[in-house]
Parts: structure tokens; C-alpha cells; sequence
């Protein structure tokens, strides 16, 4: 998206008063307060109210944040070699289209959705590997297969082959979401099991109930990412519009690669270099804008031999 490196990992950035901790925390305090404003009285559109400031110093944190890279990334721009492919910014900055504003609501987009969503359904994931020590044990020896030492690489090859653990994911999102489903305004009056509903009204569907129901799944509260892998005798063909984490369509997630990627990446590693084991109680999720855990990551990591 931006081609900037924002070294969230490095010393400075670790600080409580640092840009990654700053944003960070503005996302949390985003994702916190924006349900509760959007269903509660509503005061904040009569006065601002001590939550509905709190959302709009988050806000514009944020936005500090996109103009400054924006902006660091048109000066970069002016000098980048014209033979080199486009990034995603870019792109935007050359469309006659997209004016200023509209590409800092894209980069503030990016910021909000990539840190929190992330974030839990690894949560969840490196949960349902700790409690589940033989699902965990199948995952390390594919990971074991493609990585030939712990500090082998995650090429594009070795992607393609870890089947087991883009089904460990997936089950892991069919179980926690990172939303209980996809809200859209209808644009017509629609009939919902013989239930009249008129157009301009807001619909969220249920995915996250439909994939924890026997008639969808098979156990469907059991952790079992076989159910995933073509001719396994769990397989079976799920409705497409079942599990759909990412959303679906336009306004579905833009990063929605990268984002599986990412967490595959990090699992492969993870379970090829230690034992994960699991130090708390049941953990469940809570729902705000976000699904969200609903206690700490109590995790222990085992190096292994």
C-alpha cells in the first residue's frame, strides 16, 4: 500500500508514547467506541459527549498519521524512477478521480482494519492450536515438511504447499470471525422468510451463526480444520456465502491476501520453532465493532529441539 517501512518492531517504537503504541490504542479505542455511539441515545449529535470524544481524538490521530505518510510518500514519488512498477498509493495518486481527501480516508482504512482484525483472529488461531495439542502436532509436522530448518524462509512455493495450515486458519475463522457477519443498506424491500423488510433499512447478516449450526457443518462447534481439505473424508462443499471473514464483493477487504498471508507465514514459523501450550481458562469473544477476545492471551511457547 504505502511502500514505507513504519518499523513498528524496532526499540523507539516499543515506547508507551511512540507512533505504532499511539496508533495502536486509537484503534482499540475505535473499534470500542463506535458501536456504542452508533446504537446507544445518540446524545453526541446534540453535544459532545466524554465517548464521542474520545472516537474523534482516535480519529484524528489517524488522520495525523495518513497525511504525514501521505505526504512523505508524494515527496518520495516526485524523485521514484518511472520504470518502476506502481504501488497501490500510487496508483491513487495518479488517478484524476481521487482527490486528497479520498486517499486519506484509504490510508486511515488500512490503518484501522489492519491492526485489531489481524491481531485477534491470530488470537484465536495460536488458541485453537494450544487446545487442541494433536491438531497442533499435524501442523508442525506440514511445517516441518516445508520449512527444512527453523529459520527457513516461507517462499511463495512453500505457501502453496501448506494446505494443512491454510485449513487451520480457515476453521479458526469459521469458529472467530473477525465480524458476526456483513451489513449492507437494502436498496429495495426485500422478503426475509416471509418477513416484509422496506428498503433504506440496515441488514446484518448472520455468519457467524450459520457456520456454528449441525446443518451447515458436520460437529460444528468442534475445532476440525480436515473438514477443509479436498478428499478428506470430512470434506464437504460449504455454501459459498457461508464463511465469508473478508466480506464479500465491492466492499469487501482490500488486503484480504495479504492478511491470509500473513498469519499463514506467522503460524508456519511459529509451530516449526516451539510447542504452544495454553495457561487460562475457556476463552470466548466479544463483540464491538470487531469480535474481540474476551479475556488475555494466556499462551506459553515451548522451544523446540
Amino acid at each position: 500500500m504505502l511502500d514505507i517501512r513504519l518499523d513498528s518492531f524496532s526499540y523507539h517504537e516499543h515506547q508507551k508514547h511512540s507512533r505504532t503504541s499511539r496508533l495502536i490504542k486509537a484503534a482499540y479505542v475505535t473499534n470500542s467506541c463506535i458501536l456504542k455511539t452508533d446504537n446507544g441515545p445518540q446524545l453526541w449529535r446534540k453535544f459532545e459527549t466524554p465517548l464521542y470524544r474520545k472516537l474523534r481524538k482516535s480519529q484524528e490521530y489517524m488522520e495525523d498519521v495518513a497525511i504525514d505518510l501521505l505526504s512523505l510518500k508524494m515527496s518520495l514519488f516526485k524523485e521514484r524512477d518511472k520504470y518502476t512498477p506502481l504501488t497501490l498509493l500510487e496508483t491513487y495518486l495518479s488517478s484524476p478521480e481521487l482527490d486528497f481527501k479520498d486517499i486519506i480516508g484509504v490510508i486511515c482504512d488500512f490503518l484501522l482494519a489492519g491492526i485489531d482484525t489481524t491481531t485477534y483472529t491470530t488470537s484465536f488461531l495460536l488458541y485453537h492450536l494450544a487446545i487442541n495439542p494433536e491438531i497442533q502436532h499435524k501442523a508442525y509436522e506440514e511445517s516441518l515438511k516445508l520449512l527444512k530448518t527453523p529459520q527457513s524462509a516461507v517462499t511463495e512455493d512453500v505457501l502453496k504447499e501448506a494446505v494443512y495450515t491454510k485449513a487451520v486458519l480457515k476453521e479458526s475463522l469459521r469458529l472467530r470471525p473477525v465480524s458476526v457477519g456483513i451489513g449492507r443498506i437494502l436498496q429495495n424491500e426485500a422478503v426475509f422468510s416471509t418477513y416484509p423488510v422496506p428498503a433504506e433499512t440496515v441488514v446484518v447478516s448472520q455468519n457467524q451463526i450459520s457456520c456454528r449450526l449441525d446443518k451447515y457443518f458436520e460437529c460444528a462447534d468442534k475445532f476440525s480444520p480436515d473438514r477443509w481439505i479436498k478428499g478428506h473424508p470430512l470434506y464437504k462443499q460449504a455454501h459459498p456465502f457461508l464463511l465469508l471473514p473478508f466480506g464479500h464483493g465491492p466492499r469487501s477487504c482490500i488486503a484480504r491476501r495479504l492478511a491470509e498471508q500473513n498469519m499463514v507465514i506467522l503460524t508456519l514459523k511459529v509451530v516449526r520453532n516451539y510447542k504452544i501450550e495454553w495457561a487460562g481458562g475457556t476463552l470466548d469473544s466479544r463483540s464491538l465493532l470487531i469480535n474481540k477476545p474476551d479475556g488475555p492471551i494466556l499462551l506459553t511457547f515451548k522451544k523446540r529441539e
